[in-house]
């Protein structure tokens, strides 16, 4: 398998945020919403934390790091939000197929919700498009090894056969960016229903899992 990239390593062990740091980020996600990046000023995330400008300079050195920071949250709380579906599925000991399908219900579901993403994309493509086209590496590699991770614990609890996980993984990962990129599809989004259907009848084949 694939050896896990620093990305998701650094997801998942940043710690909790004191007071302070998430009066900013709660902040600069809000002004990113509604002035989008480009238009919000570090003045303006300033005023509405309740921060001196000096305050905010000396706890951020740049906006470049303040979106970072932003980033790196929304990306903690999407991977947080997928391991409570996961663990739930965990705790009942479900079968390998269950556990696929929740997972994928689980990535539409983050991505469909994330209103950060689809006002970039809404309004600032040139801005967050790179980060998922030729930029977008580190995004199908966090993706990838998320993926890869679960598919070695079902491989090792004997619900799914041994074969290199990493492949089927980015093809996933992939497939996942493009959604986001293009929410126009017969896929059906928008009805969780008709989502987990969907990966019951196309994307369970995928992982082999095993008849029963």
């Amino acid at each position: 398998m694939a050896r896990l990239t620093k990305l998701l390593s650094l997801v998942r062990s940043t710690g909790p945020e004191d007071r302070n740091q998430a009066r900013v980020l709660d902040a600069a996600l809000l002004a990113f919403l509604d002035f989008g990046i480009k238009r919000t000023s570090m003045v303006e995330v300033a005023r509405r934390c309740g921060l001196s400008l000096a305050t905010l300079y000396r706890r951020f050195a740049s906006k470049s790091d303040l979106i970072q920071a932003v980033a790196l949250r929304q990306t903690r709380e999407f991977i947080d939000e997928v391991d409570a579906v996961l663990q739930r599925q965990v705790d009942r000991d479900a079968p390998a197929e269950d556990q696929i399908v929740e997972l994928f219900a689980a990535f539409l579901n983050g991505l469909r919700e994330n209103k950060l993403v689809h006002r970039l994309l809404a309004t600032e493509p040139e801005f967050v498009l790179p980060f998922l086209t030729t930029q977008g590496a580190p995004i199908i590699e966090l993706g990838r090894d998320y993926l890869a991770e679960f598919v070695a614990r079902l491989q090792a609890e004997g619900k799914l056969p041994e074969y290199d996980p990493a492949p089927l993984s980015e093809m996933i990962a992939r497939t996942a960016i493009s959604l986001a990129l293009t929410p126009q599809t017969v896929i059906p989004l928008g009805d969780d229903a008709a989502i987990r259907q969907f990966a019951r009848d196309h994307v369970v084949v995928s992982f082999r899992v095993p008849q029963r």
